[in-house]
């Protein structure tokens, strides 16, 4: 999600339109932390109104409260590395235990910025991308105190989101196509890069990182990732457009399990780095998502996937490498999530010219699901295009209408968490694929959008970003009644 995301203007949305949904998907009585699940009878609990925060921050329902755990240019690293970088995005959360959690946190940054992320012996990729992006690893607990912060990964571009893995690291994603030579300039600053750009790069919990390239992963403009249960399979999605962005999945090679740094150990070509193919009727490829509408809603689509010719785009860029109609693009693939059963990927919106087919419908939201075994994907939540919000006017009711939906998570209760990045007012949202949405935080400082919503894995806590000015939050209150 490009820091500049507000310059598109997007349109406001109707609330999640949802039906139940087919295909596998398993009943909330039935389903068990990480699972998809469909609304039973009575559905889930509505959260509570948002009630407006008097220090002017995040509203929330009636019994949550927030802490602030690192603010941009406020909180110190350790080490006397500075202090805490801006454009907090992607995040994840490991236990760290006797109630402590460890936060292992991007920062979407390109050269030149006012708070970079600072070059440190041992954690930098190009020493020319001064002042850019990186990942910060962040000590916290249950209350949300700030008990460390310090740098991980330096001299890389755009860190936007990425991906936990089953073996406890984080992978995140340069959300950029810059090569060697490209110069750069900001601020009355310049420089020029020594090293290709556009990679996937790995992260540990406590902090260690080889800032090598996982070449394996391909070379353009990523955004999330997720890894399969069986750790043979990544998926991966590109926020990209002129032509738009593809859905990735990049397979193992045969007898390889992946697991702690075996990633930045394979060869360049290794495995296979496919586009999705999301087949209809007829047996031809949908051209875009954008033509699926809600209409559609739980029903599964056979899915293939067409190999990568070269994924390190050494002359032309990986999804200009298909001619349309020869794979399924979509403007601004998102958030990804893995469960046990298939992965969620996010479509943020499409309807200005240029976002989508001429033909095709415009929306301001979709949230799919890919089911591995079956190798079909079903649209489970769908935001409609409201027109009115295109000129920038406001919506009546605040706290139900939505759009730009971008990041996504799975609770430990099945349900999901989406981060909010529209037109207006920015929130933290509640779905359950094949039902309602509802709001359960609100950006009430400015229209910066929320990034890297992660639980922890006993429910107790959420922390999420708002990326200007740079605020990670810890949130917590009774979610188990609503969310469980």
């Amino acid at each position: 999600m490009p820091s500049s995301r507000r310059t598109f203007l997007a349109g406001g949305a109707a609330a999640g339109v949802g039906l139940a949904v087919a295909g596998g998907l398993p009943s909330l009585a039935q389903a068990s932390p990480g699972r998809p699940h469909s609304p039973v009878k009575g559905g889930p609990v509505p959260f509570p109104p948002l009630v407006d925060d008097p220090k002017g921050i995040l509203a929330l329902p009636e019994g949550f409260s927030y802490t602030v755990v690192t603010r941009t240019g406020v909180t110190r690293l350790d080490r006397g590395q500075g202090v805490t970088p801006s454009d907090h995005d992607g995040m994840a959360v490991y236990d760290a235990g006797q109630g402590r959690y460890t936060l292992i946190q991007n920062h979407e940054i390109d050269p030149g910025a006012e708070f970079g992320v600072p070059h440190v012996k041992g954690t930098v990729y190009d020493a020319g991308a001064v002042d850019a992006g990186g990942c910060t690893v962040i000590k916290t607990d249950r209350a949300g105190r700030n008990l460390g912060e310090f740098v991980a990964l330096s001299g890389t571009i755009s860190n936007c989101a990425g991906g936990p893995t089953p073996w406890g690291t984080w992978l995140t994603c340069e959300e950029t196509e810059d090569r060697a030579g490209d110069e750069w300039e900001e601020g009355g600053r310049s420089g020029v890069y020594q090293k290709d750009h556009g990679y996937v790069f790995e992260v540990w919990a406590d902090g260690s990182a080889d800032p090598k390239p996982i070449k394996c992963l391909g070379r353009y403009s990523h955004e999330a990732l997720a890894v399969d249960k069986d750790r043979t399979n990544i998926y991966l999605s590109e926020d990209a457009d002129g032509p738009n962005g593809l859905f990735y999945r990049w397979s193992a090679p045969r007898g390889v399990k992946l697991g702690p740094g075996v990633l930045t150990r394979l060869a360049p070509n290794a495995g296979v780095l496919a586009a999705m193919q999301i087949i209809m009727d007829d047996g031809s490829v949908l051209p875009d998502v954008a033509y699926l509408t809600s209409a559609q809603l739980g029903r599964p689509f056979p899915v293939r996937w067409i190999e990568v010719p070269d994924r390190d785009a050494r002359h032309t860029s990986v999804r200009e490498q298909f001619a349309d109609g020869q794979v399924t693009r979509g403007r601004k693939f998102e958030g990804v999530w893995s469960t046990d059963e298939g992965v969620y990927v996010v479509n943020s919106y499409a309807w200005d010219e240029g976002d989508l087919p001429a033909d095709a419908a415009p929306h301001d939201g979709m949230v799919w699901f890919y089911n591995f075994r079956a190798q079909t994907i079903q649209l489970v939540t769908y935001f409609p295009h409201q027109t009115a919000s295109e000129e920038g006017t406001p919506v009546k009711y605040n706290d139900l209408t939505f759009d730009g939906p971008d990041n996504v998570s799975v609770t430990p209760w099945g349900s999901l968490v989406l981060a909010e990045d529209g037109t207006g007012a920015s929130h933290v949202l509640s779905t359950t694929p094949g039902g309602p949405t509802y709001a359960i935080a609100r950006n009430q400082l400015n229209d910066s959008e929320f990034c890297g919503p992660t639980f922890t894995a006993d429910g107790r806590v959420l922390f999420v970003n708002m990326q200007d000015p740079g605020l990670t939050l810890a949130i917590t209150g009774p979610w188990e009644k609503y969310l469980g």
